[in-house]
């Protein structure tokens, strides 16, 4: 990404890491709460939130990204976010540890994802920030699900419609 185009985002802290996702993208931000339970789904699906009347598929975004499990805490919270896909919008609840702030980033300060073996897939960065206290990865949302993932997370909110 280059020029001077600036891009709101949503910060949030898994671990020591900080990520963000497009403020474009996310709907709520919910106050952690247990899930009901989807059986025989893959360890990261942690199952449906309720979000004022509407079931939301939630998962472990921990998990999601090959990072170790960890208990939830007062900070942890579910991000409710609009996942773009070809054919139409999933609606999605990710569990963050926190949720951090919204900040600017300019399109000169995105810097393309390095591929140097960090402990989540490089496909689903979509670009770094360089920040005084670390670094800020872009997840690009869309590409953290394959699209086996995208029919099994889909069809629990139509069963349980």
């Amino acid at each position: 990404m280059s020029g001077s185009h600036e891009i709101q985002v949503v910060t949030f802290g898994l671990g020591a890491e900080v990520f963000a996702v497009p403020v474009t993208l996310v709907r709520e931000i919910l106050d952690y709460r247990e899930t009901f339970r989807i059986p025989n789904g893959p360890d990261y699906l942690l199952g449906l939130t309720d979000m004022r009347g509407q079931g939301v598929t939630t998962i472990d975004f921990r998990l999601r990204l090959g990072l170790p499990h960890a208990e939830p805490t007062p900070s942890t919270r579910i991000l409710v976010v609009e996942v773009p896909l070809p054919d139409r919008n999933l609606m999605l609840g990710i569990v963050v540890d926190r949720v951090l702030e919204v900040s600017t980033f300019s399109g000169d300060q995105i810097e393309a994802a390095p591929d140097i073996g960090v402990r989540w897939r490089s496909d689903y960065i979509g670009g770094v920030v360089k920040r005084a206290d670390g670094f800020v990865v872009l997840v690009d949302i869309a590409r953290v699900f394959s699209s086996d993932d995208v029919a099994l997370l889909s069809q629990p909110v139509a069963n349980a419609a």
